[in-house]
């Protein structure tokens, strides 16, 4: 079995949207105020608005994307305002992670794997 999607549910889903869009490289012209879904290599990312109120709290998802080049994804990062959690940092495990905020307030988890 396989996991067919990850959704974010969001208020402004044209807003989350143009930002997922531009951090992960995807050139799709869908513009849906309410439902967005966005092809990135194997992930599906849905971003809807179910109607209910968000108060950007979400602490409990996160998403983490592994990245070939770390110093490329931080700079688009920084370009893109987000706020960082975690600058780019080396761990003992042989990876690279940084970390940040989505524009609703999601951290995400960008990784590298050190040869």
């Amino acid at each position: 079995m396989k996991i067919g999607e990850v959704c974010l549910l969001t208020n402004d889903v044209p807003r989350l949207a143009a930002f997922y869009k531009e951090l992960l490289g995807i050139t799709d012209t869908v513009d849906d105020p309410v439902h967005q879904t966005l092809l990135a290599e194997e992930t599906t990312l849905t971003l809807y608005n179910d109607g209910s109120l968000k108060k950007r709290q979400n602490r409990n998802i996160s998403l983490a994307f592994t990245v070939g080049d770390m110093d490329k994804a931080y700079e688009k990062v920084l370009r893109l305002g987000a706020q960082v959690i975690e600058p780019p940092a080396a761990r003992p495990w042989g990876a690279m992670n940084m970390s940040f905020y989505d524009p609703d307030g999601n951290p995400i988890y960008f990784r590298c794997f050190v040869d």
